[in-house]
Protein backbone atom coordinates (compact mmCIF):
# COMPACT_ATOMS: atom_id res chain seq x y z
CA UNK A 1 0.00 0.00 0.00
CA UNK A 2 1.42 3.49 -0.95
CA UNK A 3 1.67 5.53 1.56
CA UNK A 4 2.18 9.83 1.70
CA UNK A 5 2.45 11.69 5.00
CA UNK A 6 -0.41 14.68 4.33
CA UNK A 7 -3.77 13.91 2.31
CA UNK A 8 -4.78 15.57 -0.49
CA UNK A 9 -6.38 18.88 -1.01
CA UNK A 10 -9.37 17.72 -2.85
CA UNK A 11 -9.97 14.55 0.14
CA UNK A 12 -9.63 17.04 2.95
CA UNK A 13 -11.53 19.42 1.07
CA UNK A 14 -14.36 16.41 0.54
CA UNK A 15 -14.30 16.07 3.82
CA UNK A 16 -15.14 19.38 5.34
CA UNK A 17 -17.75 19.96 2.99
CA UNK A 18 -20.08 16.80 3.86
CA UNK A 19 -19.08 17.32 7.35
CA UNK A 20 -20.13 20.94 7.87
CA UNK A 21 -23.52 20.37 5.55
CA UNK A 22 -24.00 17.99 8.95
CA UNK A 23 -23.09 20.39 11.13
CA UNK A 24 -24.22 24.20 9.96
CA UNK A 25 -27.61 23.79 11.11
CA UNK A 26 -26.71 22.88 14.39
CA UNK A 27 -23.80 25.19 14.80
CA UNK A 28 -26.22 27.90 13.98
CA UNK A 29 -28.98 26.70 17.21
CA UNK A 30 -25.95 26.26 19.13
CA UNK A 31 -24.13 29.53 18.48
CA UNK A 32 -27.24 31.48 18.61
CA UNK A 33 -28.41 29.94 22.48
CA UNK A 34 -25.10 29.68 24.02
CA UNK A 35 -24.20 33.71 22.81
CA UNK A 36 -27.59 34.20 24.65
CA UNK A 37 -27.11 31.97 27.44
CA UNK A 38 -23.00 33.55 27.90
CA UNK A 39 -25.13 36.72 29.51
CA UNK A 40 -27.35 34.61 31.92
CA UNK A 41 -26.68 36.66 35.02
CA UNK A 42 -27.44 40.42 32.90
CA UNK A 43 -30.66 38.50 31.40
CA UNK A 44 -32.50 37.13 34.68
CA UNK A 45 -31.23 40.74 36.33
CA UNK A 46 -33.16 42.04 34.42
CA UNK A 47 -36.53 39.74 34.62
CA UNK A 48 -36.04 39.42 37.71
CA UNK A 49 -36.39 43.70 38.31
CA UNK A 50 -39.47 43.67 39.48
CA UNK A 51 -38.62 41.14 42.80
CA UNK A 52 -35.37 43.14 43.52
CA UNK A 53 -36.54 46.65 44.73
CA UNK A 54 -38.99 46.00 47.18
CA UNK A 55 -39.83 48.81 49.61
CA UNK A 56 -39.54 47.12 53.31
CA UNK A 57 -40.41 49.09 56.54
CA UNK A 58 -39.55 46.64 59.62
CA UNK A 59 -37.80 43.68 59.69
CA UNK A 60 -38.25 40.02 57.43
CA UNK A 61 -40.11 37.42 58.69
CA UNK A 62 -38.19 34.27 59.77
CA UNK A 63 -37.17 32.34 57.10
CA UNK A 64 -39.56 28.83 58.22
CA UNK A 65 -42.34 31.58 57.71
CA UNK A 66 -41.71 32.17 54.16
CA UNK A 67 -41.44 28.79 53.12
CA UNK A 68 -44.84 27.86 54.75
CA UNK A 69 -45.99 30.51 52.43
CA UNK A 70 -44.66 28.91 49.41
CA UNK A 71 -45.77 25.81 50.27
CA UNK A 72 -49.76 27.13 50.81
CA UNK A 73 -48.91 28.67 47.18
CA UNK A 74 -48.12 25.53 45.41
CA UNK A 75 -50.26 22.71 47.08
CA UNK A 76 -49.15 19.49 47.67
CA UNK A 77 -45.36 20.73 47.21
CA UNK A 78 -42.72 20.23 49.32
CA UNK A 79 -39.40 22.42 49.91
CA UNK A 80 -36.71 21.78 47.75
CA UNK A 81 -34.18 24.79 48.30
CA UNK A 82 -33.88 28.00 49.67
CA UNK A 83 -32.54 30.78 48.33
CA UNK A 84 -30.95 33.60 49.96
CA UNK A 85 -31.73 36.73 48.89
CA UNK A 86 -29.00 38.70 46.99
CA UNK A 87 -29.83 42.16 48.91
CA UNK A 88 -32.06 43.25 52.20
CA UNK A 89 -34.47 44.63 49.30
CA UNK A 90 -35.15 41.35 47.27
CA UNK A 91 -37.61 38.78 47.02
CA UNK A 92 -37.21 35.64 48.37
CA UNK A 93 -37.05 32.67 46.25
CA UNK A 94 -38.00 29.76 47.45
CA UNK A 95 -38.30 26.28 44.91
CA UNK A 96 -40.66 23.90 46.07
CA UNK A 97 -41.27 20.63 44.16
CA UNK A 98 -44.76 18.72 43.37
CA UNK A 99 -44.06 15.45 41.95
CA UNK A 100 -41.80 15.89 38.81
CA UNK A 101 -42.42 19.52 38.76
CA UNK A 102 -39.87 22.74 40.52
CA UNK A 103 -41.28 26.04 41.05
CA UNK A 104 -39.70 29.14 41.55
CA UNK A 105 -42.02 31.16 44.55
CA UNK A 106 -41.31 34.51 44.58
CA UNK A 107 -41.98 35.97 48.47
CA UNK A 108 -42.52 38.87 49.89
CA UNK A 109 -39.91 38.68 53.08
CA UNK A 110 -41.92 40.88 55.36
CA UNK A 111 -45.86 40.51 54.39
CA UNK A 112 -45.15 37.20 53.06
CA UNK A 113 -47.30 38.15 49.98
CA UNK A 114 -46.47 35.48 47.28
CA UNK A 115 -45.14 37.58 43.95
CA UNK A 116 -44.76 35.24 41.90
CA UNK A 117 -44.78 31.63 40.86
CA UNK A 118 -42.66 29.90 37.67
CA UNK A 119 -41.91 26.68 36.80
CA UNK A 120 -38.23 25.97 36.44
CA UNK A 121 -38.22 24.41 33.24
CA UNK A 122 -40.11 27.23 32.11
CA UNK A 123 -37.85 30.22 32.51
CA UNK A 124 -36.42 31.51 29.95
CA UNK A 125 -32.85 30.95 30.46
CA UNK A 126 -33.15 27.50 31.12
CA UNK A 127 -35.37 26.53 27.87
CA UNK A 128 -31.75 28.18 26.42
CA UNK A 129 -29.91 25.85 28.13
CA UNK A 130 -31.95 22.70 27.37
CA UNK A 131 -32.78 23.84 23.60
CA UNK A 132 -28.81 23.91 23.65
CA UNK A 133 -28.03 20.92 25.40
CA UNK A 134 -29.82 18.54 23.86
CA UNK A 135 -32.43 20.49 21.53
CA UNK A 136 -35.22 19.77 23.91
CA UNK A 137 -35.82 16.62 23.11
CA UNK A 138 -33.79 14.85 26.38
CA UNK A 139 -31.40 12.47 26.24
CA UNK A 140 -31.76 11.77 22.33
CA UNK A 141 -31.24 15.43 21.86
CA UNK A 142 -28.07 15.18 23.78
CA UNK A 143 -26.82 12.07 21.38
CA UNK A 144 -27.40 14.36 18.42
CA UNK A 145 -25.89 17.74 19.97
CA UNK A 146 -22.82 14.86 20.62
CA UNK A 147 -22.80 13.68 16.86
CA UNK A 148 -23.01 17.13 15.74
CA UNK A 149 -19.88 18.26 18.01
CA UNK A 150 -17.68 15.40 17.37
CA UNK A 151 -18.14 16.50 12.97
CA UNK A 152 -17.59 20.32 14.16
CA UNK A 153 -14.25 19.33 15.67
CA UNK A 154 -13.77 17.30 12.23
CA UNK A 155 -14.76 20.49 10.64
CA UNK A 156 -12.50 22.84 12.07
CA UNK A 157 -9.37 20.79 12.21
CA UNK A 158 -10.22 20.17 8.47
CA UNK A 159 -10.69 23.72 7.55
CA UNK A 160 -7.45 24.48 9.16
CA UNK A 161 -5.69 22.64 7.11
CA UNK A 162 -6.96 24.26 3.89
CA UNK A 163 -6.44 27.22 5.24
CA UNK A 164 -2.73 26.65 6.11
CA UNK A 165 -0.67 29.52 3.74
CA UNK A 166 1.22 28.31 0.88
CA UNK A 167 4.98 29.64 0.50
CA UNK A 168 4.74 33.14 -0.81
CA UNK A 169 1.23 33.57 -0.63
CA UNK A 170 1.19 36.71 2.22
CA UNK A 171 -0.86 37.18 4.50
CA UNK A 172 -3.85 38.41 2.24
CA UNK A 173 -6.57 35.82 2.37
CA UNK A 174 -4.44 34.17 5.31
CA UNK A 175 -5.16 36.33 8.46
CA UNK A 176 -7.65 39.17 6.42
CA UNK A 177 -9.78 39.00 3.36
CA UNK A 178 -9.28 40.21 0.48
CA UNK A 179 -11.56 42.80 -0.80
CA UNK A 180 -10.04 43.83 -4.32
CA UNK A 181 -10.84 40.79 -5.80
CA UNK A 182 -14.00 38.93 -7.06
CA UNK A 183 -16.69 38.03 -5.00
CA UNK A 184 -15.78 34.26 -4.66
CA UNK A 185 -12.27 35.11 -3.57
CA UNK A 186 -14.51 38.01 -1.04
CA UNK A 187 -16.38 35.18 0.47
CA UNK A 188 -14.03 32.10 0.40
CA UNK A 189 -11.54 34.29 2.12
CA UNK A 190 -14.36 35.95 5.00
CA UNK A 191 -14.87 32.29 5.60
CA UNK A 192 -11.40 31.31 6.18
CA UNK A 193 -9.91 33.86 7.75
CA UNK A 194 -13.07 33.46 10.11
CA UNK A 195 -12.43 30.39 10.96
CA UNK A 196 -8.48 31.12 11.57
CA UNK A 197 -9.28 33.66 14.27
CA UNK A 198 -12.05 31.51 16.03
CA UNK A 199 -10.95 27.96 15.34
CA UNK A 200 -8.88 27.54 18.76
CA UNK A 201 -12.11 28.99 20.93
CA UNK A 202 -14.26 26.88 18.83
CA UNK A 203 -12.22 24.05 19.99
CA UNK A 204 -12.25 24.36 23.27
CA UNK A 205 -16.21 25.58 23.53
CA UNK A 206 -16.91 21.99 21.29
CA UNK A 207 -14.45 19.97 23.90
CA UNK A 208 -15.53 21.41 26.97
CA UNK A 209 -19.53 20.77 25.92
CA UNK A 210 -18.74 17.24 25.82
CA UNK A 211 -19.13 16.64 29.16
CA UNK A 212 -22.99 17.41 29.33
CA UNK A 213 -23.61 15.05 26.79
CA UNK A 214 -25.25 11.35 27.11
CA UNK A 215 -22.41 9.15 25.97
CA UNK A 216 -19.17 11.61 26.48
CA UNK A 217 -20.22 12.56 29.73
CA UNK A 218 -21.49 9.09 31.22
CA UNK A 219 -17.91 8.09 30.23
CA UNK A 220 -16.43 11.10 31.94
CA UNK A 221 -18.75 9.50 34.88
CA UNK A 222 -17.29 6.16 34.54
CA UNK A 223 -13.96 7.90 34.89
CA UNK A 224 -14.71 9.76 37.83
CA UNK A 225 -16.33 6.87 39.63
CA UNK A 226 -13.48 4.60 39.20
CA UNK A 227 -10.82 8.15 40.66
CA UNK A 228 -12.87 8.01 43.73
CA UNK A 229 -12.64 5.05 44.19
CA UNK A 230 -16.77 4.56 44.72
CA UNK A 231 -19.86 3.87 42.66
CA UNK A 232 -21.49 6.72 44.12
CA UNK A 233 -19.95 9.59 45.79
CA UNK A 234 -19.25 9.29 49.58
CA UNK A 235 -18.98 11.67 52.04
CA UNK A 236 -15.54 12.58 51.89
CA UNK A 237 -15.80 13.16 47.75
CA UNK A 238 -18.84 15.96 46.94
CA UNK A 239 -21.18 14.93 44.16
CA UNK A 240 -20.92 15.29 40.45
CA UNK A 241 -21.08 18.69 39.84
CA UNK A 242 -21.79 18.56 36.35
CA UNK A 243 -25.38 16.92 35.11
CA UNK A 244 -25.11 14.32 31.89
CA UNK A 245 -27.68 13.47 28.96
CA UNK A 246 -28.94 17.07 29.00
CA UNK A 247 -31.78 16.10 31.59
CA UNK A 248 -34.49 18.80 31.96
CA UNK A 249 -33.77 18.81 35.86
CA UNK A 250 -33.35 22.00 38.27
CA UNK A 251 -29.75 24.16 37.89
CA UNK A 252 -29.64 24.51 41.28
CA UNK A 253 -30.51 20.99 42.84
CA UNK A 254 -29.38 18.66 39.45
CA UNK A 255 -26.84 16.77 41.18
CA UNK A 256 -27.65 16.86 44.95
CA UNK A 257 -31.45 15.05 44.81
CA UNK A 258 -33.63 17.09 47.23
CA UNK A 259 -36.39 15.74 45.67
CA UNK A 260 -37.19 14.38 49.38
CA UNK A 261 -38.68 16.49 51.72
CA UNK A 262 -38.78 16.14 55.78
CA UNK A 263 -41.27 14.10 56.93
CA UNK A 264 -45.12 15.64 57.68
CA UNK A 265 -44.83 15.31 61.16
CA UNK A 266 -41.34 17.37 61.83
CA UNK A 267 -41.76 19.75 58.91
CA UNK A 268 -42.22 22.83 61.19
CA UNK A 269 -39.48 22.06 63.90
CA UNK A 270 -37.16 21.36 60.67
CA UNK A 271 -38.33 24.49 59.20
CA UNK A 272 -37.31 26.17 61.89
CA UNK A 273 -33.87 24.96 62.08
CA UNK A 274 -33.62 26.77 58.64
CA UNK A 275 -34.47 30.00 60.12
CA UNK A 276 -30.93 28.85 62.17
CA UNK A 277 -29.04 28.04 58.81
CA UNK A 278 -30.00 31.12 57.44
CA UNK A 279 -28.20 33.18 59.87
CA UNK A 280 -25.21 30.56 60.30
CA UNK A 281 -24.85 31.00 56.21
CA UNK A 282 -25.69 34.66 55.15
CA UNK A 283 -22.24 36.06 57.21
CA UNK A 284 -19.75 33.76 54.79
CA UNK A 285 -20.52 35.68 51.99
CA UNK A 286 -20.55 32.93 49.63
CA UNK A 287 -21.23 33.44 45.79
CA UNK A 288 -24.71 33.76 44.85
CA UNK A 289 -26.99 31.88 44.25
CA UNK A 290 -26.82 30.12 47.70
CA UNK A 291 -29.36 27.47 48.39
CA UNK A 292 -30.00 25.49 51.38
CA UNK A 293 -31.79 22.26 51.30
CA UNK A 294 -33.56 20.12 53.56
CA UNK A 295 -32.52 16.57 54.17
CA UNK A 296 -33.01 14.27 51.28
CA UNK A 297 -33.09 10.99 50.02
CA UNK A 298 -29.64 10.93 49.57
CA UNK A 299 -28.59 12.79 52.75
CA UNK A 300 -29.66 12.84 56.09
CA UNK A 301 -28.44 16.50 56.66
CA UNK A 302 -28.99 19.64 55.91
CA UNK A 303 -26.92 21.20 53.05
CA UNK A 304 -26.05 24.80 52.11
CA UNK A 305 -23.88 25.68 48.54
CA UNK A 306 -23.34 27.76 46.27
CA UNK A 307 -24.15 27.31 42.80
CA UNK A 308 -22.48 30.15 41.07
CA UNK A 309 -21.88 29.66 37.95
CA UNK A 310 -18.00 30.37 38.20
CA UNK A 311 -17.21 27.01 39.42
CA UNK A 312 -13.94 27.69 41.20
CA UNK A 313 -16.50 29.65 44.25
CA UNK A 314 -18.76 26.99 44.32
CA UNK A 315 -18.53 25.69 48.52
CA UNK A 316 -20.76 22.50 49.66
CA UNK A 317 -21.37 22.96 53.16
CA UNK A 318 -23.21 20.02 55.48
CA UNK A 319 -24.68 20.82 58.69
CA UNK A 320 -25.26 18.20 61.65
CA UNK A 321 -28.97 17.61 63.28
CA UNK A 322 -28.15 20.38 65.71
CA UNK A 323 -27.46 23.03 62.85
CA UNK A 324 -23.79 23.62 63.43
CA UNK A 325 -21.47 22.80 60.22
CA UNK A 326 -20.24 19.35 60.11
CA UNK A 327 -17.82 19.61 56.85
CA UNK A 328 -17.05 22.18 54.29
CA UNK A 329 -15.66 21.67 50.73
CA UNK A 330 -14.34 24.09 48.28
CA UNK A 331 -13.86 24.11 44.38
CA UNK A 332 -10.42 22.94 45.75
CA UNK A 333 -11.32 19.59 47.83
CA UNK A 334 -12.84 18.32 44.60
CA UNK A 335 -11.48 15.64 42.45
CA UNK A 336 -8.50 16.63 40.14
CA UNK A 337 -11.40 15.66 37.20
CA UNK A 338 -14.44 17.64 38.72
CA UNK A 339 -11.49 20.83 38.79
CA UNK A 340 -10.58 20.70 35.47
CA UNK A 341 -14.45 20.11 33.96
CA UNK A 342 -15.28 22.71 36.34
CA UNK A 343 -13.06 25.29 34.61
CA UNK A 344 -13.82 24.19 31.19
CA UNK A 345 -17.49 24.72 32.09
CA UNK A 346 -16.96 28.28 34.04
CA UNK A 347 -15.25 29.46 30.48
CA UNK A 348 -17.79 27.65 28.67
CA UNK A 349 -19.97 29.77 30.10
CA UNK A 350 -18.40 32.94 30.09
CA UNK A 351 -18.22 33.07 33.71
CA UNK A 352 -14.16 32.43 34.89
CA UNK A 353 -13.41 35.58 33.95
CA UNK A 354 -15.65 38.29 33.78
CA UNK A 355 -16.73 40.10 31.03
CA UNK A 356 -13.42 39.73 29.01
CA UNK A 357 -14.69 35.87 29.35
CA UNK A 358 -18.62 36.89 28.25
CA UNK A 359 -17.05 38.85 25.32
CA UNK A 360 -14.47 35.80 23.96
CA UNK A 361 -17.74 33.38 24.13
CA UNK A 362 -19.82 36.19 22.10
CA UNK A 363 -17.26 36.93 18.87
CA UNK A 364 -16.66 33.68 18.72
CA UNK A 365 -20.21 33.25 18.54
CA UNK A 366 -20.51 35.36 16.06
CA UNK A 367 -17.90 34.13 14.29
CA UNK A 368 -19.36 30.76 14.32
CA UNK A 369 -22.43 31.96 12.51
CA UNK A 370 -20.84 34.26 10.19
CA UNK A 371 -18.77 31.00 9.09
CA UNK A 372 -22.10 29.51 8.74
CA UNK A 373 -23.65 31.69 6.35
CA UNK A 374 -20.21 32.19 4.63
CA UNK A 375 -19.86 28.58 4.08
CA UNK A 376 -23.36 28.47 2.83
CA UNK A 377 -22.79 31.37 0.32
CA UNK A 378 -19.89 29.55 -1.18
CA UNK A 379 -21.47 26.24 -1.81
CA UNK A 380 -24.90 27.90 -3.05
CA UNK A 381 -21.91 29.54 -5.23
CA UNK A 382 -21.07 26.17 -6.58
CA UNK A 383 -24.69 25.54 -7.08
CA UNK A 384 -25.56 28.37 -9.11
CA UNK A 385 -24.70 27.11 -12.56
CA UNK A 386 -26.41 23.48 -11.60
CA UNK A 387 -29.43 21.69 -10.23
CA UNK A 388 -29.92 21.06 -6.64
CA UNK A 389 -31.47 17.99 -7.70
CA UNK A 390 -28.46 16.57 -10.19
CA UNK A 391 -25.67 17.27 -7.56
CA UNK A 392 -25.01 18.22 -4.26
CA UNK A 393 -22.30 20.27 -4.83
CA UNK A 394 -19.55 18.30 -3.27
CA UNK A 395 -16.03 18.86 -4.09
CA UNK A 396 -15.34 16.50 -7.36
CA UNK A 397 -13.62 13.41 -6.39
CA UNK A 398 -10.03 12.98 -7.88
CA UNK A 399 -10.17 10.54 -10.81
CA UNK A 400 -7.41 8.64 -9.54
CA UNK A 401 -6.91 6.99 -6.60
CA UNK A 402 -5.54 9.12 -3.50
CA UNK A 403 -2.35 7.50 -1.73
CA UNK A 404 -3.05 6.84 1.91
CA UNK A 405 -2.08 8.86 4.20
CA UNK A 406 -0.65 8.05 7.79
CA UNK A 407 -0.84 11.60 9.41
CA UNK A 408 -4.49 11.70 8.22
CA UNK A 409 -5.18 8.25 9.47
CA UNK A 410 -3.38 8.85 12.46
CA UNK A 411 -5.84 11.66 13.23
CA UNK A 412 -9.05 9.82 11.95
CA UNK A 413 -8.12 6.85 14.11
CA UNK A 414 -7.30 9.30 17.50
CA UNK A 415 -10.70 11.02 16.79
CA UNK A 416 -12.78 7.75 16.30
CA UNK A 417 -11.21 6.84 19.88
CA UNK A 418 -11.45 10.11 21.56
CA UNK A 419 -14.99 10.30 20.09
CA UNK A 420 -16.72 7.16 19.82
CA UNK A 421 -20.03 8.53 18.11
CA UNK A 422 -17.80 9.83 15.46
CA UNK A 423 -16.42 6.56 14.96
CA UNK A 424 -19.32 4.48 14.67
CA UNK A 425 -20.90 7.28 12.48
CA UNK A 426 -17.72 7.36 10.15
CA UNK A 427 -17.64 3.78 9.86
CA UNK A 428 -21.40 3.66 8.86
CA UNK A 429 -20.65 6.39 6.26
CA UNK A 430 -17.46 3.90 4.87
CA UNK A 431 -19.73 1.24 4.89
CA UNK A 432 -22.41 2.73 2.76
CA UNK A 433 -19.73 4.44 0.22
CA UNK A 434 -18.39 1.03 -0.26
CA UNK A 435 -21.30 -1.38 0.13
CA UNK A 436 -24.57 0.26 -0.63
CA UNK A 437 -23.43 3.54 -3.26
CA UNK A 438 -21.99 1.02 -5.77
CA UNK A 439 -25.80 -0.39 -6.69
CA UNK A 440 -27.28 3.12 -7.37
CA UNK A 441 -24.89 4.87 -8.94
CA UNK A 442 -27.51 8.25 -9.23
CA UNK A 443 -27.23 8.42 -5.96
CA UNK A 444 -23.55 8.30 -5.79
CA UNK A 445 -23.40 10.73 -8.72
CA UNK A 446 -25.35 12.94 -6.89
CA UNK A 447 -23.13 13.11 -3.69
CA UNK A 448 -19.96 13.30 -5.93
CA UNK A 449 -18.76 10.28 -5.50
CA UNK A 450 -17.45 7.65 -8.17
CA UNK A 451 -19.53 5.31 -8.74
CA UNK A 452 -17.84 2.13 -8.43
CA UNK A 453 -18.88 -1.95 -9.45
Amino acid sequence: MKLRRWPAHQIVWRWHFYAGLFCIPFILLLSVTGGIYLFKPQVEAVLDTPYEHLVLTGIAAPAHQQVQQALKAVPGSVLHAYELPVSAHSAVRILVKQGAVTSRVYVHPQTLEVLHIAREDARFMRVMHELHGNLLLGARGSYLVELAASWAIVMVITGLYLWWPKAGHGLAGVVYPRFNKSNRVFWRDLHAVTGFWISLFTLFLLISGLPWTKSWGGMLKEIRQVQTGSIAATPKSPPQDWTTGGLAVSEHAAHEGHSMAVHAHDQAQDYRLLDHLVATVSPLQLAPPVLIAPPSEKTANWTARSDAQNRPLRVNISFDADGNIASRKNFADRPWLDRVIGLGVAIHEGQLFGWLNQALGALTALGLVLLSVSGVVLWWKRLRNTSLLRTLGAPPASRKPAPYAWAMIGVVLALGLLLPFFGLSLLLVLLMERCLLPYFPVLAGYLGLRSTT
